[in-house]
């Protein structure tokens, strides 16, 4: 029998049905193909780009900024530090409503509400509320409760002396970059090097994870040492505040030298400013004017001229010139006097500060060698205190006659205050010319010196000789009949000269009745320890020198003797003070009525000076063991003590001249 079902044909969907399997089953294969190739593809040849890309994700390089180096003082008291304070950021997408937290962060941090939405808004995962807050207003906004917020650590520079030093010292911004004084000076030097690491973040960048630890000497920035003493610079900006102030004046300046080497001890502005609050003060404000401004310096110039016309063999100790009674026609201008004076020598030109005499001075030497004189000081030359900006004076050269003239006395000419104190300095330094500097070292983290500065010299501005009588008819500035006796001292003798410039009118192309009154001299004359500058800027209640600036550098001077434990001079006598004013050399010519009778030797108006590098010993007798020894040292001598109790005898006997750190032995016993 024939099966049907075997013969029969297969039915049309069922060939289709085997179609479609087919297909779809080739399709699958297909796709396997290209999904495998595609891992393939991934996997093997684009693995690192991958990797990256995944890494980019989760993975953040976060910047670690260093900390900024200190700057000490001479004694290593800190005048600039950093600190680690909060920075507030937050995420503006993650605030439920920017204009209500604006207002809650305005009100707890002191900002501008208005402002602060507006930056918020602009912004769109990131934006920083407050850079740099205090610990209070970090807790202020934790307190707040607000989501997005977070709280990055931040080294912020901090002042801990506040006004001390500022102008010397400068102040930086809120991205840590100087803006003046050191701060600018030293910035590739104090700021070190920013750090980079790998950290892991969340999927709102919320930082979860720092990988490894720094090298804390990576991060730090150089430390800087000055020479500058926060004693005597305390003194000297309350000495310069004070005088300002007396004098109802605008501004001041004051710096303190030691002539032996160049360091500047103290450098003082007034106003002052806190740099701990930058914003509350201007620019002009923070500006160091005692090292970077010029001025027309006025008759404190006038040494310069006399020991360089000595020098230069145009005059003599005994020249002596007309003063014309207090006025000198020179072409169309007149040169005047405070006073009507007759004959002077170089002594009581600088005495009573003769602008006549001194122009006549300046006519004997010639118009090179006066130029060549000011040079031979230092002026017209930066110091090379390594501060941007530092002014260099001009000396231009004096072509007409009034010109000459003028320029004798400190007018048509300008200076530093640093540039002024460096010269004298010279002076006081037996003629030779120091490099005045601010920063004794810079040092690395790890020990480094990357700066040194030791005492320099410049070169020899006047022989020995002429600098030693220089200082000497210096001394009799400060006596009864000198122009500035409010600067003498009863325990030190004190040389030093007494200025008063007119201030140009850049307008007008003339002087205006503004007036910079200034003090400049050395102590203790015979063997100078410090120079001391004031210059007090327009005052109002008197403008000379001697009356406005005089007081504070006695002031400073007393602080500063008893700090660098100088012990007192030999004094001088009144009754054999030094006669400044000469008769006229000829009967025939006429004679001042400020003449007084004939002019002693330099050698008869003071008492005995010990040679340099000795000192004579102090008398001790009777005085208990720790005295003695505090009072030897003062004199810089070597005590040796033997027994207890009071000084019975001393060797060698008190008088003796010895040399400078010889030993002195004590012998001490009790009262039986």
């Amino acid at each position: 029998m024939r099966d049907f079902k075997a013969t029969r044909a297969p039915e049309p969907n069922a060939k289709w049905l085997k179609l479609r399997v087919q297909l779809l089953s080739g399709l699958f294969l297909t796709l396997l193909g290209v999904a495998f190739g595609r891992a393939v593809q991934l996997q093997v040849f684009e693995q690192e780009k991958l990797r990256g890309l995944a890494q980019d994700q989760y993975v953040r390089q976060i910047e670690i900024p260093a900390r900024r180096g200190d700057i000490f003082d001479r004694r290593g008291t800190p005048l600039a530090q950093s600190v680690e304070v909060d920075s507030i950021w937050v995420d503006p997408s993650m605030l439920p409503d920017v204009r209500a937290a604006s207002r809650a962060l305005a009100k707890a941090l002191k900002l501008d509400a208005d402002e602060l939405a507006a930056r918020l808004g602009r912004a769109k995962r990131f934006a920083w509320v407050k850079r740099q807050a205090k610990p209070q207003e970090v807790a202020a906004v934790k307190a707040l409760g607000l989501p997005g917020f977070g709280f990055t650590k931040e080294p912020k520079r901090f002042y801990p002396q506040r006004e001390l030093g500022a102008h010397v010292v400068g102040t930086v911004g809120l991205d840590g970059r100087g803006l003046e004084g050191l701060e600018l000076a030293f910035q590739d030097e104090l700021s070190g090097q920013n750090s980079r690491m790998s950290g892991f973040r969340d999927a709102k960048g919320r930082k979860l994870l720092v990988q490894g630890t720094l090298d804390p000497l990576e991060r730090q920035g150089a430390t800087v040492t000055l020479t500058i003493d926060r004693h005597l610079q305390y003194v000297t900006e309350k000495a310069l505040a004070k005088a300002v102030e007396d004098a109802k004046a605008v501004a001041g300046m004051a710096v303190v030298l030691d002539p032996r080497t160049g360091e500047l001890l103290a450098v003082a502005n007034h106003p002052r400013f806190n740099p701990n609050t930058p914003e509350s003060s201007t620019r002009t404000g923070m500006r160091n004017r005692a090292a970077l401004d010029t001025f027309e310096p006025g008759s404190t110039m006038k040494p310069f001229v006399v020991a360089a016309a000595l020098e230069q063999k145009a005059i003599t100790t005994d020249s002596v010139f007309f003063c014309e009674n207090g006025a000198w026609p020179v072409g169309r201008h007149t040169i005047n006097d405070t006073h009507s004076y007759g004959w002077l020598a170089p002594r009581g030109i600088l005495q009573v500060s003769s602008n006549i005499c001194m122009a006549k001075i300046a006519q004997q030497m010639g118009r090179e060698k006066l130029v060549a004189g000011y040079h031979a000081f230092g002026f017209a030359e930066r110091t090379g205190l390594a501060l941007p900006g530092e002014g260099r004076g001009v000396i231009p050269f004096p072509k007409a006659e009034v010109a000459l003239a003028t320029q004798s006395f400190g007018q048509g000419l300008t200076a530093t205050a640093v540039q002024i104190a460096s010269a004298y300095g010279a002076l006081a330094n037996d003629g030779v010319l120091m490099r005045p500097y601010l920063v004794s070292k810079v040092v690395d983290p790890d020990g480094v010196v990357l700066l040194e500065n030791r005492p320099t010299e410049i070169r020899r501005a006047v022989s020995a000789k002429v600098a030693r009588q220089v200082v000497g008819m210096l001394e009799s500035v400060v006596t009864k009949e000198g122009t500035a006796p409010r600067a003498a001292m009863e325990d030190y003798r004190v040389a030093g000269k007494t200025g008063t410039a007119q201030k140009a009118d850049p307008v007008a192309r003339g002087y205006s009745d503004k007036r910079i009154a200034s003090f400049a001299g050395m102590v203790p004359a015979e063997s100078p320890r410090a120079v001391i500058l004031v210059v007090v800027d327009e005052p109002k209640t008197d403008v000379y020198g001697g009356l406005v600036a005089a007081p504070a550098f006695k002031e400073i001077a007393t602080a500063a003797m008893a700090h660098l434990a100088v012990p007192p001079s030999r004094t001088v006598a009144p009754e054999v003070a030094v006669a400044a004013v000469s008769p006229a050399p000829g009967a025939a010519k006429p004679v001042a009525k400020a003449t007084v009778p004939a002019r002693p030797a330099l050698a008869e108006a003071v008492t005995e000076t010990p040679e340099p590098g000795t000192v004579r010993v102090p008398d001790v007798q009777g005085q208990v063991g720790r005295e003695a020894v505090v009072k030897l040292l003062a004199a810089a001598l070597e005590p040796q003590v033997m027994g207890s109790g009071r000084v019975v005898s001393q060797t060698p006997a008190a008088g003796s001249l010895v040399e400078k750190g010889a030993r002195v032995t004590l012998e001490l016993a009790t009262r039986q």
